[in-house]
């Protein structure tokens, strides 16, 4: 296949069903993005959107984590499959593994990540139950890019959810979903067509 060379190169890491990813392809399919989607990578063969990407033409790759004794090392293999395929820019949709401060400067402003809350506030794990315990009137998501420290990042867009009254950590969660599929995409293109640009 004859690629055209000006396109840019996303490569989408993933753990689970990567259902962001999934929003992600669907809108640069929609809109004819001046990029192509490279290849997902997971670290668990499992992972259900392996198959939606294979479905969809793109091809696909599995770094297990489990298999390797250290994080370094791990992720030593990580970009060695990920530097296949010539990434312009490095996506983290559900990828659930910490990387090293060595991995992340050899991508410093080319990758980026979805984080479940309107950081700073509530970094880490179980955004969702955090925001609720904490009685925040409103949560959401944000795009950042992707430093050594976990979630602080520089911010590049937010979507913002009102947290109701009678809302649970999966009421919540799936409204907070519903909007990432918005945003992820949105902020993807923003880069794309140079109106966004990732410190590093």
């Amino acid at each position: 296949m004859l690629y055209n060379t000006a396109m840019k190169n996303i490569v989408i890491l993933i753990s689970g069903r990567g259902s962001n990813m999934q929003a992600i392809v669907a809108a640069a399919q929609a809109q004819e993005w001046p990029a192509r989607i490279a290849a997902v990578i997971s670290n668990r063969a499992d992972a259900e959107g392996l198959e939606f990407a294979a479905q969809h033409g793109i091809p696909t790759a599995v770094v297990v984590s489990k298999n390797y004794p250290s994080r370094a090392e791990f992720d030593t293999a990580l970009q060695t499959q990920i530097e296949q395929f010539s990434p312009d820019l490095v996506v983290l949709a559900g990828f659930l593994r910490i990387l090293t401060s060595e991995f992340v400067q050899h991508y410093a402003g080319r990758m980026i990540n979805i984080h479940p809350s309107l950081l700073p506030n509530f970094t880490g794990l179980h955004t969702h139950r955090q925001a609720l315990q904490a009685g925040a009137l409103e949560h959401g998501a944000t795009v950042h890019v992707v430093t050594a420290e976990l979630d602080h990042g520089p911010i590049l867009d937010q979507a913002r959810v009102p947290v109701l009254p009678d809302d649970t950590e999966d009421s919540l969660a799936s409204r907070v979903l519903a909007q990432e599929h918005i945003l992820y995409p949105r902020v993807i293109r923003q880069i794309l067509d140079g109106k966004l640009r990732l410190q590093k």
